[in-house]
């Protein structure tokens, strides 16, 4: 009983605070990397050599290969990036994930030896964390609060570290704990556990942590922490195996691929250390293992495992092919969508908004097609617009759903204004779709009607059916490029639109009271500007959306919009009223030269 609150309690205590500081520094560090992840990930990893150096790069930096593992299964499911890209990818994160096991390895330097004491974790770690907390009293949000967050992480860390170093102190000299890693120099023994405590706490750094913490005791041999180390690089896969369940088929080969490569690389390594040792006899092979020991044989282990298997990738692609061999996989609706980059929210935000750029897209076409269903009527293409209109509406259940989801997470307030601008964003897209299905049903009862409108009439819709669709055009443009510059053009297009379309209405009152047209075409006609400029009115919005976020309203200064369109429409803003005077010679001029 007392050895329950003497040593197991107290080491608990210290597990569980050093995993959880491991997760705490490793959330700031994802989130400081922010967006810039996706770039690298995505578009820098053409090259397998590249791949390899940027996987490494990326673990270190977020210092986590489960996250990065993760992040590349999500990329892969969403068809961003090709299974041998990924790879490269997966080798390089098992080489940056020693990264942690090497400052852990600092824990060795003699407390004795001057200047170099000052950076034993245990000197510096009650710095980072008077650091942190300062920081997080003192910053609402931003880089500093994740800052914060990382010195936070690392003193915590190193502090959890230093609790278990204390705990099992006592256990030096007792005879069953030390007997108990003797066991472990049975290779397949030290090789299981290994793998099972890495995939129950999901983390291959915090696993090799604690191993690092008991070697501190100077009762581990290097014949027992070899296989355990090997044993935790195959217990890390469980967290990408487990995100690939429910992904696409390439998605699930992306988590193989690192099974395999930990699988093969342990094989063929223990097979190489145990044959050179039955030849020359290593004359450190029984010899008790220190931090720094640890850190190294890991560092090696993965170097020589990543330069023995870097020539056979396509040989891993192959085998992850031939476990899980091709069927029919059809692309799913929103796969940017993909849940696992919710524990990054920039990389999630990013996803949606490449989600909703792809709404908006389907909405240019639909009014495209809408308009040219008024001139020239063909029921496949009525039917095509129809089902684009289903998976608009499908479309915004899915990203206000994943948006919801990601609002369970903590964001920044960066984060969570993008969040309230992809919803209503989605909203103004949908609607416009709408109003582009309300065009294409009036095109319908004309066609069925028989209905003609007069050749004024015609010459006039095609000019503001022009207008609105720039309009578009622009607005989908300037919303995928996040072109503030670009988006002021909108407003003053939009206002064009506003003044076409009371004329117009105007103009074919008169038609009406001459009796030149009929009470249902000038009911027609009229329900179809009503449509158009319900179209502006909604790019308008989202170009307002793309100014506020990307243009004046950056970085959280405060934009009041309908204090900015009051006074666009006030005049005196030289680039609007230079635009607006443009569109109104190029748009309006011509619609007065249109007799009635």
């Amino acid at each position: 009983m007392d050895m329950l609150f003497t040593i197991i309690l107290p080491l608990l205590g210290g597990v569980a605070i050093f995993i959880y500081g491991m997760n705490l520094m490793s959330a700031g560090l994802e989130k400081l990397a922010g967006s810039k992840l996706e770039y690298i990930l995505e578009r820098l990893t053409r090259n397998l050599f590249t791949a390899l150096l940027l996987g490494m790069l990326v673990t270190a930096v977020i210092q986590s290969s489960s996250a990065t593992t993760v992040m590349v299964v999500g990329f892969v499911n969403a068809r961003m990036m090709k299974l041998k890209q990924a790879v490269g990818v997966i080798m390089g994160a098992n080489i940056g994930t020693c990264v942690t096991s090497l400052l852990l390895g600092l824990g060795d330097i003699d407390s004795k030896s001057g200047v170099l004491a000052l950076i034993k974790p245990t000197s510096f770690a009650p710095v980072l964390l008077v650091i942190g907390v300062v920081l997080l009293m003192t910053a609402k949000r931003g880089f500093k609060r994740d800052l914060a967050g990382i010195l936070l992480g690392f003193g915590i860390l190193f502090t959890g570290m230093h609790l278990m170093e204390i705990a099992a102190a006592p256990l030096k000299d007792n005879e069953g704990f030390r007997n108990l890693f003797t066991m472990f120099t049975n290779p397949l023994l030290g090789i299981a556990v290994g793998a099972l405590v890495t995939a129950i706490i999901q983390s291959s750094s915090a696993s090799i942590g604690i191993l690092q913490s008991f070697s501190s005791l100077g009762i581990i041999p290097f014949s027992a922490a070899a296989p355990i180390i090997m044993g935790q690089n195959i217990g890390t896969c469980a967290t990408a195996m487990l995100s690939s369940i429910g992904a696409n088929r390439n998605a699930k080969r992306a988590a193989l691929v690192h099974l395999y490569f930990n699988l093969i690389g342990t094989g063929v390594f223990i097979a190489l250390l145990y044959a050179l040792h039955s030849i020359i006899t290593l004359p450190f092979w029984n010899d008790s293992v220190n931090r720094t020991g640890i850190a190294m044989f890991h560092l090696v282990f993965n170097l020589v495992n990543t330069v023995v298997l870097l020539p056979f990738t396509g040989l891993l692609v192959k085998l992850a092919k031939l476990t899980l061999p091709s069927s029919e996989d059809k692309r799913a609706e929103s796969s940017l969508l993909d849940e696992r980059f919710l524990t990054t929210p920039s990389l999630a935000l990013d996803r949606a908004r490449a989600t909703t750029v792809d709404m908006s897209l389907l909405a240019m076409d639909n009014y495209h097609s809408a308009v040219s269903l008024l001139w020239d009527y063909d029921e496949k293409k009525y039917r095509k617009l129809m089902e684009n209109e289903a998976l608009m509406d499908r479309y915004e259940v899915k990203i206000g759903q994943y948006l919801l989801k990601l609002n369970n997470h903590e964001l920044s307030y960066e984060e969570t204004r993008m969040v309230n601008e992809l919803l209503r964003s989605v909203g103004d897209m949908e609607r416009i779709g709408d109003y582009a299905v309300n065009v294409a049903e009036q095109a319908a009862d004309k066609h069925s009607a028989f209905v003609g409108f007069s050749d004024s009439a015609n010459r006039e819709l095609v000019l503001i059916t022009d207008a609105v669709e720039e309009l578009l055009d622009i607005t989908c443009q300037c919303y995928s490029q996040k072109d503030a510059e670009l988006a002021a053009n909108i407003e003053p297009l939009e206002q064009t639109v506003d003044m076409m379309t009371s004329e117009l209405k105007e103009r074919h009152i008169a038609r009406l009271q001459q009796g030149r047209c009929t009470a249902e075409t000038g009911a027609l006609y009229l329900e179809l500007l009503i449509n158009l400029e319900r179209i502006a009115d909604h790019c308008s919005n989202l170009g307002v959306a793309v100014v506020q976020g990307y243009g004046l309203g950056h970085q959280g200064s405060i934009f009041d919009t309908h204090e900015y369109i009051r006074k666009l429409h006030a005049g005196g803003d030289k680039v609007y009223d230079r635009v607006y005077a443009q569109y109104t010679e190029k748009y309006v001029g011509a619609m007065e030269k249109i007799t009635l």
